[in-house]
């Protein structure tokens, strides 16, 4: 498979539903919507949607029944990213080559931009039971509530900037990846395989699988960036090689989950061998 021409085709798809979804940038107020839209358009890779497409193919789905997980996972993605790069928080000036919301728009609006790009994941999801069964759209809402909350994304977060290296163990370091990382990845894999009818069986590998590899893809995101200052990171505690094994072996375990999918889960198997690979 072709990962670059997968992600550019199922980029298209989800693309045009986060526009349908949105506000112009000229909407009132259009300083609001042109701030939301700073970062989404153009996006990045488009590898957490990419996964929730992948996910319903994996259990023998059409791709676009996981397109309203797709974009709201994307959303959610995108408002973290908004707020991370806050002084506050991370305090960037750029992202994806470009001033980040913050520096384009002001502190207040890149707040105000990323709440609003939370609530519109959630009505784009909820929106996706007029086409779908509605107790498996409130379970894959139930979800992503669930990822984005204080016990996942945003409590990874908080002990993220709390983080001490002088008390730090890997199990900490891969505690805080699971959850502000890894959480985004089981919402859009399973969410999409749930909004495409997968068993409890199937959802259970496929929630192994994205666990795994979520943690796998910020050990290979920490070791790119190896020569940076982030702190919370294995390739810091470890080093470079055996940061870099540990990548792997979760990966290996994550791809050992999705043998009973057989030919249906290649874009999973492919899309996790991407993530974690692109550093070679």
């Amino acid at each position: 498979m072709d990962v670059q021409a997968y992600l550019a085709e199922r980029g298209r798809l989800v693309d045009a539903r986060l526009e349908a979804a949105l506000p112009s940038a000229a909407t009132p107020p259009a300083a609001l919507h042109a701030a939301m839209r700073h970062l989404l358009f153009p996006g990045g890779k488009r590898l957490r949607p990419a996964l929730a497409f992948a996910g319903a193919e994996a259990v023998g789905a059409a791709p676009e029944r996981a397109l309203a997980v797709a974009a709201a996972v994307e959303l959610v993605h995108t408002y973290s990213l908004v707020h991370d790069d806050l002084p506050c928080m991370d305090d960037d000036d750029e992202r994806r080559g470009r001033p980040t919301v913050h520096k384009a728009y002001g502190e207040a609006l890149a707040v105000l931009a990323g709440d609003a790009l939370l609530a519109a994941a959630f009505e784009v999801l909820a929106q996706a039971a007029a086409d779908a069964e509605p107790a498996r759209v409130a379970a894959a809402l139930r979800d992503l509530a669930h990822a984005a909350g204080s016990r996942q994304l945003v409590g990874g977060q908080a002990d993220d900037l709390a983080f001490d290296r002088a008390a730090a163990t890997p199990e900490g370091v891969e505690s805080v990846h699971a959850r502000k990382t890894a959480a985004l990845f089981v919402a859009a894999v399973v969410g999409g395989a749930r909004l495409a009818g997968a068993d409890g069986a199937a959802l259970a590998r496929l929630r192994g699988f994205a666990e795994a590899v979520g943690v796998a893809f910020q050990i290979a995101d920490d070791w790119l960036d190896r020569d940076g200052d982030e702190a919370c990171s294995l390739v810091r505690l470890l080093g470079a090689d055996a940061a870099r094994a540990r990548a792997e072996a979760l990966l290996a375990g994550g791809l050992r989950q999705l043998e009973p999918f057989g030919a249906n889960a290649e874009p999973l198997r492919e899309l996790a061998r991407f993530a974690v690979w692109r550093t070679r």
